[in-house]
């Protein structure tokens, strides 16, 4: 054995904060990346921002607001300390007209208020709702919630039937059975073969196994797939349409892409950002040689400002590149709509680009354009291609997609087509397509199996 002191040379990427910036950057979406700057203003007191104002925008808001408030009194709807309405007094802003979300919970408590019942069981029936999940079931055993309250499990049954009669319809049902039988109830269809299939049946139904269903309860198959059809019209989620505390993701899109005299024209949607640029009182406190530390804290931050704003402007320049290289490739698409959409996969723009083909993932991710079409994802533009028969140009999968849905649309709801006949009714239309790849296609769009379209 001995000591050995090697030397060796070799190559490693080691990314450093700012590359690791540099792509988060890059993903964010528009609104994310307005959140993000928004932050950094906070922190960076080396950050300075400009908005952009537009002063016609506002002076047309105000007059139009004016005739809102002329239009109410015109027609009795306002009060007199409205008349005399001036700029030189205080305003009364539109968002007071604006009511608040009203969630499910609150929904509910309304109506446990006006129930003829005691202050006792109101207050039992509210904790219950309180137990009440956001897809409307109720998230706790009845047992511990008779526990918490130290009441019998008789009086906690009592009020969750009570609950369970207020609106919407399944509401604090238990499971997905009690929840659709809570419905049927108040439709008053208390068929017990109703019941049996919900009890016994569901997964049967799912499958659309109406022979089965029909043998087990000793009814035709006609039968059994009417009893199906009401089932399928329940709700299974109660709570669908009311708030339940999750909020939309709002979509911003990242540019417009218009055609003016025939030409289409990419335009940056940069409204909403500010202007960044760098607070001038800081180059002051950089001369100053005596407070060493309090310079260095603001060589940092001017680092950290400088390198944000290069970052923001080349994350814009990469999406410009990419959008300009997609409109050049899809120019037919954005005139005539998606029968012409071409195959178009992001390594091919990588490849035009001379870019990474995960510098273009991460710049298209999320992100929307805004056309003559409405709001588009740019992913959705990118799609693989199949052979057309006796052709050189191939057929995108948006296109295919289209085509089974047309299929499935116009056949025979007694005999609908098997995978392997949408295959070979689209070789016929020289699209070469293998059975499994429909079925791959038909799995993505949420068409079930023909065997699950079938009527009797």
């Amino acid at each position: 054995m001995e000591f050995k002191l090697n030397l060796t040379q070799e190559q490693k990427l080691i990314m450093t904060q700012q590359m690791q910036l540099s792509v988060k950057l890059l993903q964010m979406s528009n609104f994310e990346i307005q959140k993000y700057i928004e932050k950094e203003l906070q922190e960076n007191p080396v950050l300075d921002a400009e908005y952009k104002k537009n002063d016609d925008d506002k002076i047309k808001d105000e007059i139009d607001y004016k005739k809102f408030m002329k239009f109410l009194e015109s027609d009795d709807y306002g009060h007199g300390s409205y008349g005399g309405y001036s700029k030189d007094e205080e305003e009364v802003s539109p968002f007071n007209f604006i009511s608040a979300k009203k969630s499910l919970k609150e929904f509910l408590i309304e109506q446990v208020i006006e129930l003829q019942e005691t202050n006792y069981i109101k207050a039992i029936c509210e904790y219950i709702i309180e137990n009440i999940d956001k897809k409307g079931y109720l998230a706790t055993n009845i047992e511990d919630i008779s526990e918490e309250l130290s009441i019998p499990v008789e009086e906690c049954e009592k009020c969750l039937e009570i609950v369970q009669s207020l609106e919407p319809n399944g509401i604090g049902a238990r499971d997905i059975k009690e929840c659709l039988k809570i419905q049927l109830i108040k439709k008053d269809l208390k068929d017990n073969k109703l019941f049996s299939i919900i009890d016994n049946y569901l997964e049967l139904l799912a499958d659309n196994k109406y022979n089965v269903i029909a043998k087990n309860l000793s009814i035709t198959p006609q039968q059994a797939q009417k009893y199906g059809d009401l089932i399928k019209n329940l709700e299974p989620k109660p709570s669908r349409g009311f708030y339940t505390g999750e909020e939309t993701k709002y979509i911003i899109p990242e540019a417009y892409i218009k055609k003016i005299d025939g030409e289409y024209h990419i335009i940056m949607n940069d409204g909403g950002m500010p202007r960044l640029n760098i607070n001038a009182l800081y180059k002051q406190i950089i001369n100053n040689e005596e407070d060493k530390q309090t310079v260095k804290f603001v060589k940092d931050k001017l680092n950290s400002a400088v390198f944000l704003i290069k970052s923001i402007s080349q994350r814009e320049n990469t999406i410009y590149r990419i959008l300009e290289k997609i409109l050049e490739v899809q120019r037919e698409y954005f005139d005539y709509g998606d029968q012409y959409l071409r195959p178009m996969t992001l390594k091919e723009i990588a490849d035009y680009l001379e870019m990474h083909e995960s510098t273009v993932s991460r710049a298209i991710r999320e992100k929307y354009i805004y056309t003559d079409k409405g709001t588009i994802k740019i992913k959705d533009l990118f799609t693989t291609g199949i052979s057309r028969v006796n052709s050189f140009e191939d057929v995108s999968a948006k296109i295919i997609k289209n085509k089974i849905i047309e299929l499935v649309e116009n056949e025979d709801k007694k005999k609908p087509f098997s995978d392997q006949k949408i295959a070979d009714l689209l070789k016929d239309k020289n699209i070469d397509i293998s059975r499994r790849t429909i079925a791959k296609y038909r799995e993505e769009m949420g068409i079930k199996s023909s065997s699950k379209r079938k009527r009797f």
